[in-house]
């Protein structure tokens, strides 16, 4: 027996703002019960297979380094355009590992702080 993902979850200040930023970054959809200023907000994947992405708003900032976090593959576009994108979005550089060769990966932050790295899509890596 084995145990799969649900969800995935934010604890964040503002469930809609946060909500609506990785919307973006995934492509996912809002639940249709969502509205700014609520206590919960859920992101729905595409297709309905994947996980739910969960924000609930919690008192407290973030205060120290994520111990788990999202690595992202682009699907259709290079690992710098991408960074280029959610910067755009509102990620914010936080660790910069890209290599000359091409190799590594970046480590942006969401609006509210945390942290999630941004790897070479599958072209990149099998060209």
């Amino acid at each position: 027996m084995s145990s799969r993902i649900e969800n995935v979850s934010f604890d964040c200040a503002d469930t809609y703002r946060l909500s609506g930023f990785w919307a973006e970054v995934l492509g996912y959809s809002r639940h249709a019960d969502d509205h700014p200023g609520d206590p919960e907000a859920v992101l729905l994947p595409p297709d309905g297979a994947g996980p739910v992405v969960f924000f609930q708003q919690v008192p407290e900032e973030k205060v120290v380094k994520n111990r788990v976090h999202l690595c992202l593959q682009p699907t259709d576009r290079d690992r710098d355009a991408e960074v280029e994108r959610l910067t755009a979005l509102g990620a914010s550089l936080v660790s910069d590992h890209r290599r000359p060769d091409g190799t590594g990966w970046a480590v942006l932050a969401d609006p509210e702080g945390n942290e999630f790295c941004v790897l070479r899509s599958a072209a990149e890596r099998h060209p």
